[in-house]
Parts: C-alpha cells; structure tokens; sequence
C-alpha cells in the first residue's frame, strides 16, 4: 500500500512538472499565423464585421414582423349607470334600463399585402445578406494588405541586421587598417559615420514590424491573438498568368456588392408591388352582443373605406421610380465591377514586371558591385567613396526589391478582391 502511495505521488508530480514545462514551452513559443488563418480568425473575431452581420438577424425579424396578421379587436359598452343615484342599483335595473354591448371586430387585410411584405422582407433580407458578405470580402483584402506589410517589415528587419552585421566587419577591418596605418583616421571616420545609417535601418524596421504587427492584431480581434504572435509564410514572388476576360466573367458573378446591387432591383420590385397591394382598402367586420331593456341581441357590421382619394398613387408612383433607379444602380455597379478589374489587372501586370526586372539580374548586379568594391577597397585598389556608394546602392536596390515584391503582392490581393474570390481563374 505504501508503495502504491508512492508511485501515486511520484506520478502527479511527473505530471505538474509536465504540465509547467508544457505552459512554458508555450509561453515563450509565440503563436504564427498564416494568411489564411489571419483571415479565418478576421472573419470570427472582427468586431465591426460582427456587428455588420447582425445586420442579416434584424432583417430576418423583419420577415417576422412583416408576416403577422392583425389583431382582433374587442370591444364594450355600457349605458345608462346610475351612477349619481346609488339607491337605483338593483338587479333589475341591471336588467330592464341598462344597455350593455360587447363585440369582436377584425381586419380582413385584401390585395395580398401580407404576402406581399413577407416577400419584400425576404427580398431586403437577400439584400442585407449580400452586402455582409461584400463586407467580408473588404476585411479580407485589407486583413492580406496588412499580412503583406508585416512581412515586408520583418524582411526588411531581416535584411538590415544582416546589412548591419556586415558592415560592423567592414568598421573592424576599417579600424586594424587605421592602426596598421593603411588608412587615413579621415576614411576610418567616414566609415563609422555610414554605419549610423545601418543601425537606424535596423531600428526603423523594427519599429515598423511592431507598428504592422499591431495594425493587423487590431483587424483580427485583440482576443484572438496574443500580444507577441508572429505572422508565417513565403514573403517570396510566384509569377501568375491571368486573363483579363475570365477575371471580368468570374467578377460579375461573383462580386457580393454587384450580387447586392441584383438583387435590389428585385427588392424594389416586391416594394413596388407592396405599394399597390396596400391601394386596395381593407375590409373591418364586427359581431356584436347587445343587452337592452331585458332584451338580448347579436348584431354585424363591417366597414371599408372609399378609394376615392386616397389610393396610395403618390407611394405607388415613387416605388416605381425606384425600380429605375435601382435597375440603373446595378447597370452602375456592373460597369465598376468591369473597371474595378482591369485597373487592378493592369496595376498587376505593372508590379509583376517590375519584380521581374529585379530578378533578371539588377538583384545580382548590386550584390555583385558591391562585392568587388568591397574586395578592392580592402586591397586598396578602390577608393572609401566608390566602396560606400556600391554599399549605398546595394542596399537601396535590396529595399526597393522588397518594396516592389509587397506592391505586387498587394496587386494581387486587389485583384482578388475585385474579382470577389479568394481563387483566381
């Protein structure tokens, strides 16, 4: 038995010092997200996307309220209530001089106006629902152009240590040449003056990591991601051969705000037809119960408005505008859809031969320029000043490389966003 109490406690305290490990572990692991999970938990967490969406349940409650009947009504009266003489109430007064009515009315609703609203919430409903969804199609694309910038800023920060660790050398060797006398304490100054440009390159893309960092932990949700999580993928160039034709046809049938502008016209359709269902005039019809002077009677009647001058022409003839203006509003929105794609098809095609140019040899040209005026300088057979200008143009086309591949990039996010799918055809 006491061997048993011992292999018990012997096995939680395995556990609690696993379990601390494993909190540890995670604790200093930082959590990396991809693009596609930044946008998954966009879509889960954003907080003016989840207030949009409610936008979808207070249309349906709509489609509630507009499907309810009327109400009956109940009605009564008494008459004839001694009220100022105390002394005559009696059960027959009650029978013989008093008047009672009690009766139940209702509103039979003609032209089909109930079916008719229930559509025309229906209708606003798809409406709703489409324009949510185009919502999401915004978070996402600014969700990627965030992705995008962050990663830039880490490849800069990457690329400036790098840059930095190599220049401190040059300021090592810079210095033994000073002490050995190969360079004059001019040239060694010029040299620790150029390495203040490295070392605020690095603490530039420092600042704008934590700044991309931040502005993309604010688009997914501050409960979603923890305060040092990291972002996760290729910060690399994929050539992409695309058609502007079948980017254009694929746009007009899948854009949300396009589907929205669609499905309006037939919104406005059902609002039109509501408004001359609500011309025709409803009917009230009543049974009465009536107690008078010992007497007991049922009574009918019913009531309908004359249609005379008021036939709701003013609601009937501004809903048909309305058609119009919401046919024209799609035949709107189709012609930017149209334009929305071939500006961003054009600014990609722009970006993806501008990377291209870089790749086809200027990336290697710069590394390759500055390599030998490195290795020429430190033989002295190349001057301080034409060494650090192949530094300075190294770097400035290593920057503008990176800058060019996050804009081609971003063109590409822009063109998904304008066709309205995350897979181009």
């Amino acid at each position: 038995m006491q061997n048993l109490h011992s292999e018990i406690k012997c096995s939680l305290a395995i556990a609690v010092v696993v379990v601390a490990f494993g909190g540890l572990v995670s604790a200093q692991t930082p959590l990396r997200l991809t693009l596609d999970e930044a946008i998954d938990l966009a879509l889960a967490h954003n907080h003016v996307l989840k207030a949009t969406r409610t936008q979808i349940q207070q249309s349906q409650a709509q489609e509630v309220t507009a499907s309810l009947r009327p109400n009956p009504a109940l009605n009564g009266d008494a008459f004839y209530i001694p009220i100022f003489s105390p002394s005559a109430f009696s059960s027959e007064n009650l029978s013989n001089a008093q008047e009672f009515d009690l009766g139940v009315s209702y509103l039979f609703e003609r032209g089909k106006k109930r079916q008719r609203r229930v559509q025309a919430a229906k209708d606003a409903t798809a409406v709703t629902r489409d324009q949510v969804t185009d919502a999401e199609r915004m978070l996402i694309f600014n969700v990627a152009q965030q992705f995008i910038q962050a990663q830039l800023a880490e490849s800069t920060l990457e690329f400036a240590n790098q840059d930095l660790a190599g220049f401190q050398q040059t300021v090592k060797i810079g210095e033994e040449q000073y002490r050995v006398g190969d360079i004059s304490e001019s040239d060694l100054l010029k040299i620790k003056v150029q390495l203040l440009q490295f070392q605020t390159d690095v603490d530039a893309a420092q600042v704008a990591k934590v700044q991309a960092l931040a502005s993309l932990r604010q688009l997914l949700g501050y409960d979603a991601v923890p305060a040092n999580y990291e972002i996760d993928g290729e910060f690399s160039f994929q050539p992409l051969k695309l058609n502007v034709d079948d980017l254009q046809m694929k746009a007009l049938k899948s854009r949300p705000d396009l589907l929205a502008a669609v499905e309006g016209v037939r919104a406005a359709q059902s609002q039109f037809l509501l408004a001359k269902a609500n011309g025709k005039m409803d009917l009230t019809a009543a049974l009465t119960y009536t107690h008078v002077t010992n007497e007991n009677q049922m009574g009918a009647s019913f009531s309908i408005p004359l249609p005379i001058f008021d036939r709701n022409q003013g609601e009937i003839a501004r809903t048909r505008f309305a058609q119009t203006q919401a046919q024209e509003t799609a035949l709107a929105a189709s012609d930017t859809v149209m334009t929305d794609v071939r500006n961003n098809y054009e600014a990609f095609q722009t970006n993806q031969s501008i990377v291209q140019l870089y790749l086809s040899g200027y990336l290697q040209q710069a590394k390759d320029s500055r390599d030998i005026s490195e290795y020429a300088y430190k033989r002295g057979a190349a001057s301080l000043l034409d060494f650090l200008d192949a530094e300075r143009s190294y770097r400035s086309t290593q920057l503008s490389y990176r800058q060019a591949l996050a804009n081609y990039l971003t063109s590409v996010e822009q063109l998904k966003e304008a066709v309205g799918t995350r897979t181009l055809p």
